[in-house]
């Protein structure tokens, strides 16, 4: 991370003349960026094809089982690609914020004003993931795990970094993600005899961790402990003890780490050094922090778990996000291959738009697509087949909504 300092330094933007031809340049929308987030969105949107329902029958199969096993969240440690969905959106708010920030600095908006913006962005963020989860709920479900809800409780914070050194911002993320493990590392584990079932938790759990990791297991760590405090202080259906799948409020802090590492990122990307460099940079730093990420695992020091967002986690992840980063970057904005990456850049553009429908339209659409189509549509390959084909075109409907707002410059944003 200290290459990607030392880069976007030179390219800092806070004492630039914004009314150059290099710095407008520099404001612009990067395609890549609204690929890389379509692609995001589109692999997250794909759990309506239930794929994992399908595949998992193929017991018989290593490929397919191989397929749910990254298509499907780890159930604690190490790593899928459907783990990654979350990391890649994170990351992608640090990343553009550095070109929306001088994109409003050049249009002459005051630092008040968009101070006053971010934060009505970041209370908007947060309490649309507090709506999306309360779906199918008796009341108003207060809880803050979603990933907008996440951004949402960060996005400050990372607004006010946007302004200060990349290297003041580098100290930030590793003094929030050192401060966060010793939290975790200095809460009691859970002694000999413990009620895991108290907690949600089987006691014999394949997945518990064991001597020093105990300290990031499943619902019995610091910050399940703060969300057995906090998220009783709001009215509730029954009192809280504990999330299923064991995620947190407090998970938003590493988090912000892995939006400061995207801010660093724009950054570089916002420079004016060669654009050959810059994707050389992202490769180094996504290479090293795969490196770092692990060897914080395997020395024992920090486990990789990305339903709580572990340091180890949020560096591991960083790597990969580099890496997807400079992939995108070099293809799209370098070489200008873009014609294949149209449907991303459709969803890219009202990211916020899809999202919202995956988790509120999706049944309505295949429940109006059976009725219109017939109820067995989408057995035309028998019943084990029917999820996939349903879903495809759950999917290719919401597609088409977005394409119908791109083609008439209908953009949601907050």
């Amino acid at each position: 991370m200290a290459l990607l300092v030392s880069l976007s330094e030179s390219g800092s933007t806070e004492e630039k003349n914004m009314n150059s031809p290099v710095a407008k340049e520099s404001a612009a929308r990067l395609t890549s960026l609204d690929v890389y987030r379509g692609l995001t969105m589109l692999f997250m949107a794909s759990e309506i094809i239930r794929i994992p329902e399908v595949t998992a029958t193929f017991t018989d199969s290593r490929f397919w089982q191989f397929v749910t096993d990254q298509l499907s969240h780890k159930q604690w440690v190490g790593c899928s690609a459907w783990d990654l969905i979350q990391p890649s959106f994170t990351f992608m708010v640090g990343v553009a914020l550095p070109f929306s920030y001088a994109s409003r600095k050049a249009k002459g908006q005051s630092f008040g004003k968009m101070l006053l913006h971010v934060i009505y962005r970041s209370l908007a963020l947060t309490f649309l993931g507090v709506f999306l989860r309360s779906d199918s709920r008796t009341q108003t479900y207060f809880t803050f795990e979603d990933v907008l809800s996440q951004i949402g409780l960060g996005y400050t914070f990372l607004f006010l970094l946007c302004r200060v050194r990349p290297k003041t911002q580098l100290i930030a993320a590793l003094l929030i993600l050192v401060g966060y493990w010793a939290a975790f590392a200095l809460y009691p584990a859970p002694g000999p005899g413990f009620d895991y079932q108290s907690v949600g938790v089987p006691p014999d759990w394949p997945h518990h961790q064991t001597g020093f990791a105990a300290h990031w297991d499943k619902n019995t760590n610091f910050a399940a402990a703060f969300d057995q405090w906090f998220l009783n202080l709001f009215p509730r259906e029954k009192p809280f003890v504990f999330n299923g799948g064991g995620y947190l409020t407090l998970s938003f802090i590493p988090s912000l780490a892995t939006m400061i590492f995207g801010l660093l990122s724009g950054g570089l990307l916002r420079s004016q050094r060669p654009g050959v460099r810059k994707v050389q940079i992202l490769l180094v730093c996504g290479l090293l922090g795969l490196v770092l990420g692990a060897l914080l695992h395997a020395l024992g020091i920090c486990p990789i778990v990305k339903r709580i967002w572990t340091p180890s986690w949020t560096i591991f992840s960083t790597g990969w996000t580099c890496l997807f980063l400079a992939a995108f970057y070099w293809v799209i904005d370098l070489k200008g291959y873009k014609r294949w990456a149209f449907p991303a850049l459709v969803v890219g553009m009202n990211s916020i738009t899809m999202y919202c429908l995956v988790h509120l339209m999706d049944r309505f659409i295949a429940h109006s697509l059976k009725i219109h189509l017939g109820q067995r549509v989408f057995e035309v390959f028998g019943q084990t087949y029917e999820p996939i084909l349903q879903g495809t075109a759950v999917l290719l409907t919401l597609w088409l909504i977005c394409f119908w707002m791109y083609k008439r410059k209908i953009f949601l944003r907050i």
